[in-house]
């Protein structure tokens, strides 16, 4: 009776559309607060090719449920999200009103625990890796035959002597060098630190920076960011051996190689003594081969500028006899004398010619010569008639104006004592030596009395 009057209660119920269900649902999650959520990440997908967006389970031993991380949240979080993960998460529910499924939106993401280190260690790997410390093109080549080696590790543990029987086992040769330092705990950083500037001050070929096994939290003191930065500025090479598979450590990032385990690190820097054998004996054969290349493509080369400089001779050598050759036709070699006799007989032809033609010369320059006197005594007597006569008629008039024409008529030129003309008896003193020039020959007097003229 009473399941009957349930059943017709059920029927006599309102019934409502898919979307209004899911509409009272959703008005429902609506007031649930935010959550913080701990669990495992499981079933891990993203992020979305298209969108960016991340969905995964989020479980504990009991339950699970589904998570969305948008991708600007997933951006922000400085972790990748992997199955396996423990991580806490801040959000709330929502029901996706398309297939009415519930979900938990995060808006926050941090890793839980040991988690939480490693989101530490990989922020300070990303700000290393930004600085370059981490590229390939600045680490340094480790030596392929080291003959001096560093060890940087507790010299307390069994790490030291594990690497000391590998080096040994490996290559009796090689010298180790220890430098102790702790491996695990909060001053384990700065020991490390000393320790490997101690290594590196006795110029080793490289340093080995190992140590064991342990938690994740145990190595932390291989992710400190300072002693990082020590090994990246080491002068020496460093190669890393800490035991942690699968994990890497910061030291491994930056260290010019890296190892799982102390002992690969030391097989690594130490080549066994027969292989180092084989290498010498394999470079000493391309050392020979290489040789014996460079003796016969010098041969080679020697025999070609041999040939070069043979043919390069004989053509100077036939150059050279061709000019000889030359020279030696010449007339004046082969037969020194003949210009002399032809100079000879070509001096007796002239002189024949000359003998022959000097008596023609003698008489045609004769009548010339002969000519030439009649008018040359003729041609004075011409060319001076006139000058005589101009001449005559000058010297008439020169012999008119004459002062010795004068003087031949009776006048006379009284000179003084000096030689002046005098003109004048005024300038004349008794006792005066004068000079009478007449028209021929001069007289000498002395002046006896002045008589000066009158008026």
């Amino acid at each position: 009776m009473t399941a009957r009057t349930s059943r017709t209660e059920d029927t006599d119920a309102e019934a409502i559309s898919v979307s209004e269900a899911v509409s009272l649902a959703q008005g429902t999650v609506a007031r649930i607060p935010n959550l913080l959520v701990v669990g495992e990440v499981s079933g891990f997908r993203g992020p979305n090719a298209r969108s960016g967006h991340c969905y995964f389970e989020l479980k504990d031993e009991q339950s699970s449920m589904s998570v969305i991380v948008w991708r600007g949240t997933y951006a922000k979080c400085g972790f990748r999200l992997k199955d396996g993960l423990r991580i806490q998460m801040r959000g709330k529910f929502d029901v996706y009103a398309t297939r009415g499924s519930l979900s938990f939106k995060a808006s926050d993401i941090s890793l839980e625990g040991e988690g939480a280190l490693r989101q530490q260690v990989a922020q300070l790997a990303r700000r290393l890796q930004a600085e370059g410390l981490m590229d390939e093109s600045r680490k340094r080549q480790i030596p392929r035959f080291c003959t001096r080696v560093a060890v940087v590790t507790s010299l307390s543990g069994s790490v030291i002597e594990d690497v000391k029987r590998t080096l040994a086992r490996r290559n009796p040769l090689v010298e180790v060098l220890e430098a102790g330092c702790s491996v695990q705990g909060s001053d384990a950083p700065a020991t490390i630190i000393r320790a490997l500037h101690v290594a590196a001050a006795a110029r080793p070929d490289v340093i080995l920076l190992v140590r064991g096994g342990g938690s994740f939290e145990d190595l932390m003191c291989f992710n400190d960011e300072a002693l990082a930065r020590a090994v990246a500025a080491c002068p020496v090479p460093v190669v890393t051996g800490i035991g942690h598979e699968p994990d890497v450590s910061i030291c491994d990032m930056v260290a010019d190689r890296r190892q799982s385990t102390p002992s690969t690190a030391a097989e690594s820097v130490a080549l066994p003594l027969e292989e180092l054998v084989n290498v010498i004996d394999q470079r000493e054969m391309r050392l020979r081969n290489t040789l014996d290349k460079m003796v016969n493509e010098g041969t080679a080369a020697l025999d070609v500028d041999e040939r070069l400089m043979a043919q390069s001779i004989m053509r100077s050598f036939e150059g050279r006899r061709a000019q000889v050759d030359a020279l030696a036709s010449r007339r004046c070699l082969t037969s020194p004398l003949a210009q002399f006799q032809e100079r000879a007989e070509a001096l007796e032809l002239s002189e024949e010619r000359l003998h022959g033609s000097l008596p023609r010369l003698m008489a045609q320059h004769a009548r010339t010569v002969e000519e030439s006197g009649r008018r040359l005594a003729d041609l004075p007597s011409r060319m001076f008639r006139r000058y005589e006569d101009g001449l005559a008629r000058s010297a008439g008039t020169l012999e008119a104006l004459s002062p010795l024409k004068v003087l031949s008529r009776g006048y006379s030129i009284v000179r003084d004592q000096e030689g002046h003309v005098v003109g004048n008896a005024s300038k004349l003193q008794t006792g005066d030596q004068i000079g009478v020039t007449l028209g021929r020959g001069s007289v000498r007097a002395t002046v006896d009395a002045v008589e000066p003229a009158e008026g």
